[in-house]
């Protein structure tokens, strides 16, 4: 008696066990996601993403403080946005201060990132697809580590005359490199390959074009190939090189996103922006 009795306290004891662990089991909770995420999405890398992990898109033709998404174009490409950018909860390795709301054209918030408006992809049917990556050279997922992206727009000198690609007066969108703000990027007809030829040290000077100081090349639009850029040297500075271009910017652009103005200074092919029909620099 005194066997079946110890073996019947065992076994209350044993479910009693069991009991109080599924309880302290239902009691865990999932931890709630972050606002924005920095998710793996294949061969795209690690991309933002909602909180759900869809993922989230630049528009290349964003190119100044607004979204230019509008009519059907939204119906593919649907806006992102939080009520409060500056207390959304992020990712290690984003920051709040690189989040904020714009109002667009059609009263609707969207948020953006780095100055970037945020949309979706209508395509995206699930968490880690990425299908809007690259469509059209005009869409790409939005990262954190782009060195540059691109930007569509019209391009408009510091003389407020329109240039075609080819540097003649005219209107055209033309496609080309800016940093990852979205500051437009140039090239010095007198440079060449890996050599910098207008930098002199002196601050004045430098000051009207700037150099695009980098520490390494990290990512870049899958429309660019990664090898065409690099580094060099500039009086202790590394500088980002394209094609054998040393990039700068241009000082009367006042370090905005949008502006072109270097375009026609002195006069129109001096200071070029710079793209992938960009030559090789000369040797």
């Amino acid at each position: 008696m005194k066997i079946f009795s110890i073996s019947r306290s065992l076994l209350v004891l044993g479910l009693l066990s069991m009991t109080i662990s599924c309880s302290n089991d239902d009691d865990k909770q999932e931890p709630v996601p972050n606002d924005v995420m920095l998710k793996d999405a294949g061969s795209s890398g690690k991309v933002l993403t909602d909180k759900a992990g869809k993922t989230l898109y630049f528009f290349t033709k964003d190119a100044g403080n607004t979204s230019v998404c509008t009519g059907t174009c939204l119906t593919k490409w649907p806006v992102f946005s939080v009520a409060n950018p500056a207390s959304i909860k992020l990712d290690a390795g984003l920051k709040a201060s690189d989040f904020a709301n714009i109002t667009r054209s059609d009263g609707v918030t969207q948020t953006t990132y780095k100055g970037w408006p945020l949309y979706y992809f209508q395509d995206d049917a699930v968490a880690g697809d990425a299908k809007g990556e690259g469509v059209g050279n005009i869409w790409y997922a939005a990262k954190a580590k782009y060195t540059v992206m691109l930007s569509n727009a019209q391009l408009v000198g510091n003389d407020g005359k329109s240039y075609k690609a080819d540097y003649t007066e005219g209107t055209a969108e033309t496609q080309f490199i800016v940093d990852s703000l979205g500051r437009t990027l140039y090239a010095f007809a007198r440079d060449s390959s890996m050599n910098n030829n207008w930098t002199t040290n002196d601050a004045a000077h430098d000051a009207t074009w700037p150099i695009y100081e980098v520490s390494s090349v990290e990512d870049v639009p899958s429309g660019l190939d990664k090898t065409h850029f690099g580094t060099i040297t500039v009086f202790g500075k590394k500088q980002l090189t394209y094609k054998g271009w040393p990039l700068y910017y241009f000082g009367l652009d006042a370090m905005t996103k949008g502006p072109t103005k270097g375009v026609s200074v002195p006069r129109p092919g001096v200071w070029p922006i710079v793209n992938k029909e960009s030559p090789n620099a000369p040797n």
